[in-house]
């Protein structure tokens, strides 16, 4: 069963580096995944909850203040629980899952209620964090 979690873990690896580079590009750029209107990953990737802690409404942009990409944590996210797998330390793999699906969850909200639009790189993470989770 670990190995499953592993294969997982890589899977949300590799999905959060493509969403990372999404967020990386330029948003002006016409997005690799812009399928519909509700079906958008640049404007989500771009949005002020693509980072943590999110913008501010008032922040300046030319502001000081650190941020790191949402992508990011999901990288770092996913390779914790894929080493801490490998090492056959189940409890904490699934401290690790649950933190990871409550994050993913609460992004998921955001998307669907605040910004009103769906990126599939965050769809699938949602996915395998959730079969980790069951794992």
């Amino acid at each position: 069963m670990r190995y499953l979690i592993v294969l997982l873990a890589i899977a949300g690896l590799i999905d959060s580096v493509l969403a990372l580079r999404i967020h990386q590009a330029d948003p002006n750029a016409a997005p690799p995944c812009a399928v519909t209107a509700k079906w958008d990953c640049g404007t989500v990737n771009h949005s002020r909850f693509a980072v943590f802690p999110p913008i501010a409404f008032d922040e300046p942009a030319n502001s000081k203040q650190f941020h790191i990409p949402v992508a990011t944590l999901g990288i770092i996210g996913y390779a914790l629980i894929a080493i801490v797998a490998l090492t056959d330390q189940l409890w904490i793999t699934l401290q690790l899952a649950e933190i990871g699906f409550a994050f993913a969850a609460f992004l998921s909200y955001m998307e669907a209620y605040i910004l009103q639009k769906w990126c599939i790189y965050c769809v699938w993470s949602l996915i395998f964090i959730t079969a980790i989770l069951l794992c």
